[in-house]
């Protein structure tokens, strides 16, 4: 949860990470993919008032949640900010069926510019390509929940490629922060910042 000029901002709302009837109604909810640790409908409509714009995939929308659909690439001003939806996807953790936890194409990372500052939310993803076209990038969020998204090396090599002023691992689960902090730790450029997930 966000907050901003007045706004609350939710991404990703789901019951098991936190007690949302504890929390303040949502302004804005972003939901990056379909997966039930990041799409809760009962929390979507606990937190939802007759204000609430929710923005989405195409997926999401297909289950019942009416909101603003981004697709990857897209650009649009929601709340008063600006959004971009920018690809999250895996290339190299699969299932054993050999397809990819995420696909390309169905969720999204966003970049949100709250005033003069931009921050990126990764959402489930790996250091894919696509990163080396983000640019001023204050705040990252980045992923870090084996074997679903990316190894501490997969962070550090997303991080050099847009260089983020500071750096947040989440949503990673078992995986040690500590090892990141290591490993970046001779980049002056890039400040990490742990918080303790609950």
């Amino acid at each position: 949860m966000f907050k901003f000029a007045g706004k609350v901002i939710h991404v990703d709302p789901v019951s098991r990470e936190a007690d949302y009837s504890t929390m303040p109604k949502a302004d804005l909810i972003l939901i990056t993919h379909e997966h039930s640790d990041h799409f809760d409908l009962d929390v979507i409509r606990m937190l939802t008032t007759k204000k609430t714009d929710i923005v989405l995939t195409e997926i999401c929308a297909e289950q019942g949640v009416s909101g603003i659909v981004m697709k990857n690439g897209d650009v649009k001003n929601v709340s008063g900010l600006k959004m971009e939806a920018v690809p999250a996807y895996n290339i190299l953790h699969k299932r054993k069926s050999g397809k990819p936890f995420h696909h390309k194409g169905d969720g999204n990372g966003y970049v949100i510019t709250f005033g003069d500052k931009r921050m990126y939310i990764a959402a489930d993803t790996e250091n894919i390509p696509e990163m080396k076209n983000l640019n001023n990038i204050d705040i990252a969020f980045l992923p870090m929940n084996l074997p679903y998204t990316m190894t501490p090396e997969m962070v550090v090599d997303a991080a050099k490629m847009f260089n983020p002023k500071i750096l947040y691992p989440y949503h990673y689960g078992e995986t040690d922060p500590a090892r990141l902090v290591d490993l970046l730790k001779d980049n002056k450029n890039i400040e990490v910042r742990i918080r303790k997930m609950r």
